[in-house]
This record gives structure tokens, C-alpha cells and sequence, in this order.
């Protein structure tokens, strides 16, 4: 069952890499994205991934074993997020003021949600745990999890913005289109990789099960307080409020979206 569902998990990461291209179609028809608008779009993707969290992996994870196992999971998150934030702590993420088009900083822009991009995919791989197992949805014959749906609608959406955050610093240095998406599916590659590792894992080891959705849940939390809202107030520092307006309603409008989608896959 492990070897059938691995092929599907490895689909949905692969589909969730390339939704990040999305990101980069703004700049095939206008040169330019407004500050107002980025900090909306940070928003909702950070709406979602709160929510995701929050009402997806913890709920299940609560079902699955107790407190304690999801606690414990959930600061392993972290803790792996903070470890990756400090192995490029030492590059400070502001293309804007960058004046030209170095290689060496361009790969280590895309490289900052390239490290991040893991933790997503791993929870991606988690959700799909009871796959073959429990689900109303069939695809290739494996029932598929109302889990594993959800939590693949809530990264491919909350994808776009960070497909958007790759671009505009490529877009400045004038880079081609097809470049520039090429740049932002490659800077989500490890979700496919991640999704692998921790579905096998979670698979054969089901007793980790609930550490594993807490630890996803960590992740995802630490990413959206630590680095996608903080980034949408830097691009929002010169709006009136300082973005901070935008990034309420980017939130609201990530929430709205996934209401119905965790209603429908409940």
C-alpha cells in the first residue's frame, strides 16, 4: 500500500511545486505588482496556513493520540524552522535593495523559500497518511483522506504569493518570464521530497502518527509568524498603517476560502 499511494503523494507535491509558478503570471502581462496587493496576497497565504494548521492537523492529530504527542510534535517544528532560519540568517531577505543582478544572490533569494518550501511538503505527506485507508474520494483506486485534500487546496493556494516573492525580486533584474517560473517550481521541489519522506515514514511507523500532524502544524505556524507576516509588513512599511489593514484582510479573505473547502471535505 506504502509503494501504490507513494506515486499519488508524490503527484500532489509535484502539483503544489508547479501551482508556485502561478505566482510569477502577474509579470507576463504588467511590470508591476503593488505593494498593496503583495501584502494582501502574504496575507492569505498565511490565513490559510493558520488555518490549515490549526483546523486540519491539530484537530486530526488530537484524534489520533494525545495532548502531549501533539505538543511534542509541534515544537520539533519549530524547532526544524528555526534551525533552517539560521543556516541563512546570515543574508537579509530585501531585493529591492539590491542594485544588480548577481547570480549568487539570486539563487540564495530563491534558496530562503527553497529551505522553507520542506516543511510544507512534509506536511503534505502526513495528511496523506491514512491513505488507502479511509476517504470518500478514489483516485487510481486508493481512497484519499478529506485531510490529504484539504491540506493539498491550502498549499497550492498559499503557493501563489510565494511564487509572487521569487518573482519580483527576478522580475528587477530582468530576467525572462519563463525564467522567473521556472525559478519559483524550483524553488518548491522539496515539497514533492518532503511528502515522500514523511508519507513513508508516517506510514510504517503509524504510532507517530500524532507527532507527525503536530509537527507539520509547528511548521507551518512558526513559517506564517516568523516570516510570511513579517514579510507582508516590510512590503506594506510605506502604506498608510503599515500594511498592517491589508494583511488583516489578506487573512480574512485565506480564512474565507478555506471554511468551505474544510466543510466539503469533512
Amino acid at each position: 500500500m506504502v509503494v501504490e499511494g507513494l506515486g499519488l503523494v508524490l503527484a500532489a507535491g509535484i502539483f503544489t511545486a508547479v501551482v508556485c509558478g502561478l505566482g510569477t503570471l502577474p509579470f507576463f502581462f504588467v511590470d508591476d505588482i503593488s505593494d498593496r496587493v503583495t501584502v494582501v496576497l502574504w496575507g492569505l497565504a498565511g490565513g490559510i496556513m493558520l488555518f490549515a494548521s490549526l483546523f486540519g492537523f491539530v484537530v486530526e492529530g488530537l484524534e489520533e493520540g494525545t495532548l502531549t504527542q501533539v505538543g511534542t510534535g509541534l515544537l520539533v517544528g519549530v524547532g526544524l524552522v528555526i534551525v533552517a532560519d539560521r543556516l541563512i540568517s546570515d543574508y537579509e531577505f530585501q531585493p529591492r535593495e539590491i542594485p544588480d543582478a548577481d547570480f549568487r544572490k539570486l539563487v540564495l533569494i530563491v534558496g530562503i523559500l527553497t529551505v522553507h518550501s520542506f516543511p510544507e511538503g512534509v506536511a503534505l505527506g502526513v495528511a496523506f497518511a491514512d491513505l488507502g485507508v479511509d476517504g470518500d474520494l478514489v483516485v487510481a483506486g486508493l481512497a484519499v483522506p478529506a485531510l490529504a485534500v484539504f491540506i493539498t487546496v491550502a498549499i497550492s493556494i498559499q503557493n501563489i504569493p510565494e511564487g509572487l516573492a521569487v518573482a519580483i525580486p527576478l522580475h528587477t533584474y530582468g530576467l525572462p518570464n519563463w525564467k522567473i517560473f521556472g525559478w519559483a517550481v524550483f524553488s518548491s521541489i522539496p515539497q514533492p521530497i518532503g511528502a515522500g519522506v514523511a508519507f513513508v515514514f508516517v506510514s510504517v511507523a503509524r504510532e507517530f502518527l500524532p507527532f507527525g500532524f503536530g509537527f507539520a502544524a509547528g511548521a507551518m505556524i512558526y513559517l506564517v509568524l516568523h516570516d510570511i507576516f513579517p514579510e507582508a509588513l516590510d512590503h506594506g512599511a510605506e502604506l498608510r498603517g503599515g500594511g498592517r489593514r491589508e494583511l488583516v484582510v489578506g487573512i480574512v479573505l485565506g480564512v474565507a476560502i478555506m471554511l468551505p473547502v474544510l466543510l466539503l471535505t469533512e
